[in-house]
């Protein structure tokens, strides 16, 4: 049995000449900005795959397929509906099986990216360990699905509201390279830095390109993962955000909010705190990830085509 994939003409015509795609994730139209800016965003996140050197692949689940490409008149559903659910890797089996839209996370993206033959992916920010794990076990799906889907990711760094120095300490644990590209330090989302060291720095395109391919020449299983820091001008400074979440956490601990509660509750109190400037940073990240994906996307497609012209 395989799961049936309906692709765009756009995506399917990309695929057939070997052309760079980038899958982007559908969770940020219907569970991010309010309608209209959520289709709006959407759309200048495609554009900006486009402006790197790619094609864009906006993937979710509808009428049991998975789309890989949705189309304009696709988005504007999806941003437009209510109540269209989270589809992380574990949800997509019963929402394709009921025939119901289901909107993709990071882990779920991953998976339709995998099955599309798209071979990368970029995301504002990935999920990670979650501050207080030792006690909850709260660990994103995220990392559990980079051990698993052949997907090279390409992100902002993990939300500050995560334990940042645990995220990587697993990452490495299960053997998923992090690369910062063109930047010494591990993005926290919407700051420039988390304050830690990237495992490894790589500023040129070709050569981070063919790290991407010997990485699974080497028979490793699961996802590359490239971080790209948002833009300076658009970053938010670290000690304000960690104060914001100091207090946050804080409040959350009082209010008894518990589970998959916690994370909306933490960005919200930080976009308080910052006045709303978290929100501008958050659609400015979604902007440059999308960017540094195409035109990475752009030199692993030629270097694959650099080694089918080998004799």
């Amino acid at each position: 049995m395989t799961i049936p994939l309906a692709y765009n003409e756009e995506v399917a015509d990309a695929l057939a000449e070997g052309r760079p795609v980038v899958a982007l994730e559908s969770n940020v139209i219907t569970h991010g900005l309010p309608y209209p800016d959520n289709a709006a965003t959407a759309l200048k996140v495609q554009d900006a795959v486009r402006a790197g050197g790619a094609v864009p692949a906006t993937v979710c689940l509808e009428h049991g397929r998975i789309k890989a490409g949705m189309t304009d008149v696709d988005i504007e559903r999806f941003a437009s509906a209510t109540g269209v659910p989270k589809a992380s890797c574990r949800d997509m089996a019963v929402i394709l099986a009921e025939g119901r839209m289901g909107a993709l996370t990071v882990a779920g993206s991953v998976v339709a990216a995998e099955l599309a033959g798209i071979t990368f992916f970029a995301s504002a920010g990935i999920g990670g360990v979650h501050r207080g794990a030792e006690r909850t076990m709260d660990v994103s799906a995220d990392l559990i699905q980079f051990t698993r889907s052949k997907v090279a990711v390409v992100c902002a760094g993990a939300k500050s509201i995560l334990d940042l120095a645990l995220t990587l300490e697993y990452l490495e644990t299960h053997g998923v390279p992090v690369v910062s590209y063109r930047s010494a330090d591990f993005p926290a989302f919407y700051c420039v830095s988390s304050g830690l060291r990237s495992p490894r720095r790589v500023d040129d395109a070709d050569v981070l390109a063919r790290s991407v391919a010997n990485h699974w020449a080497l028979g490793n299983p699961g996802s590359f993962l490239i971080t790209t820091p948002v833009r300076a001008e658009d970053a938010i400074p670290g000690h304000e955000v960690e104060a914001a979440i100091a207090d946050a956490v804080a409040a959350a601990e009082r209010n008894g909010v518990r589970g998959n509660a916690v994370t909306k509750y933490l960005m919200r109190a930080v976009d308080v705190a910052t006045e709303g400037r978290s929100s501008r940073a958050n659609m400015s990240v979604l902007v440059s990830t999308a960017e540094v994906g195409g035109s990475l996307a752009a030199a692993h497609a030629r270097y694959r085509e650099e080694i089918g012209n080998r004799p």
